[in-house]
């Protein structure tokens, strides 16, 4: 199993996760094209995509899926709830309604019900030979019953939004600075090292922070919350970019 970041923050959203015969795309914040060139310089193409996954409504993470379903012959695969804030996007015939569990070919994926402001939004915990991931974005907390479900996997994919003194003393209204640090918004670099303290353990290599804000975050900040949480050194901890594709990374 391996995984790579194409495009993370406010302004796109986009991953794909490679399972062998079974690759899936994790979002559509960009655009048609920019996604089938980062494929083509992968040695990959949407013909060896099984599908869609998308974690919710918002632009950052869906602008792109109208063209994407007009070019290709890729289905979505999302939770029957979220229908209706993409049926501008998606016709109902191209999307295959998912269960809290399902499968892709042999690929396990079990839903993670996340807090942010748009119906059925969701993060994955995707399985495969025994490899594990965690992808959550989005959210403005993590219920216990799903961090529960997140313990001690290869690979965590989370959201570390913003500083939380960056954010209070920033150039955002109060309306949208009381929005992001809500049980509805998003997850901060202090709230988020808290929970992978609890969370990762033995089998976890990998961190990969993501949505990193760009006016009330820095990529220092994000990781000193990291360090000072005490998160083993040995844990490699990568942070997703806006403009720049991570490495491909090996769960």
């Amino acid at each position: 199993m391996k995984i790579k970041t194409l495009s993370s923050g406010s302004k796109g959203n986009c991953s794909i996760v490679l399972c062998n015969d079974t690759n899936l795309i994790i979002d559509m914040g960009i655009s048609y094209l920019t996604l089938k060139r980062s494929l083509e310089e992968n040695s990959l193409s949407f013909l060896d995509f099984q599908g869609i996954l998308i974690t919710h409504c918002h632009k950052d993470h869906t602008s792109g899926l109208s063209t994407l379903i007009k070019k290709t012959k890729l289905n979505v695969y999302i939770p029957q709830e979220m229908y209706n804030s993409l049926k501008e996007y998606v016709p109902k015939d191209r999307c295959i309604f998912i269960e809290d569990k399902f499968n892709i070919n042999d690929v396990f994926i079990e839903l993670i019900h996340t807090s942010h402001d748009a119906p059925s939004s969701v993060g994955y915990i995707i399985e495969y030979k025994n490899r594990n991931l965690v992808y959550v974005t989005d959210t403005g907390y993590i219920n216990r019953k799903y961090l529960n479900k997140m313990v001690n996997k290869n690979l965590y994919l989370i959201e570390s939004n913003h500083d939380e003194v960056m954010l209070m003393d920033g150039p955002y209204p109060r309306f949208l600075k009381e929005r992001v640090i809500s049980d509805t918004g998003h997850l901060s670099n202090t709230t988020t090292s808290k929970y992978l303290k609890k969370i990762i353990g033995n089998n976890t290599k990998t961190i990969i922070l993501a949505h990193l804000s760009e006016k009330n975050n820095t990529e220092e900040k994000a990781l000193e919350a990291i360090h000072n949480e005490g998160i083993d050194k040995n844990i490699k901890v990568l942070i997703a970019r806006q403009y720049e594709e991570s490495e491909m990374i090996e769960v």
